[in-house]
């Protein structure tokens, strides 16, 4: 599992800022419809519609907040020197782990990459190659790989269902 980890922070951050350019987006778009709809009528219905609206821009603020608190979440961990990890040391921040599982297709293999920001994105390895998904220590995933080793198997519960995980490498 040879992947270059600076590479795959570079393209987390890329759709983290795309995520809040389009938030940003969102919610002005939703603030002009407000302002537009109380401006234009005075019927209720477009009130009620601008209640909408205004609420809609909020929620869309709400989000680019959190996406600038994981941009600097996740700025602050790159700047530091990305730790290393043995084959079969313990999983921690930062660690890129290859796992299997079983399910109803027979064995599959995930590689998640341990991050403090950017949980549920799915990275693309070099060239296209495969890809990865990213992690955190606060995730049903994150929490129960969290200081496992290659070899070690864990129980995490995803959607109700109870699935086994192998961690088969640490990098």
């Amino acid at each position: 599992m040879r992947l270059d980890k600076l590479t795959l922070l570079h393209q987390l951050s890329e759709r983290l800022q795309q995520s809040d350019r389009l938030a940003h987006r969102a919610e002005a778009d939703a603030r002009e419809a407000a302002r537009s709809l109380a401006t234009e009528s005075e019927k209720k219905e477009d009130g009620r519609a601008a209640i909408e609206y205004g609420s809609l821009a909020t929620g869309q603020a709400q989000r680019a907040r959190r996406l600038q608190e994981e941009l600097q979440a996740l700025t602050a961990f790159s700047q530091k020197e990305l730790p290393r990890f043995s084959r079969q040391g313990p999983v921690g921040l930062g660690a890129l782990v290859d796992c299997s599982t079983e399910d109803e297709d027979g064995f599959a293999e995930r590689t998640f990459f341990v991050l403090p920001a950017g949980a549920g994105t799915e990275l693309t390895g070099p060239g296209g190659d495969g890809f990865l998904s990213v992690i955190t220590p606060s995730s049903p995933v994150g929490r129960a790989l969290l200081g496992k080793k290659a070899g070690d198997t864990v129980e995490v519960t995803l959607a109700g269902e109870v699935r086994e995980w192998t961690v088969l490498e640490v990098a």
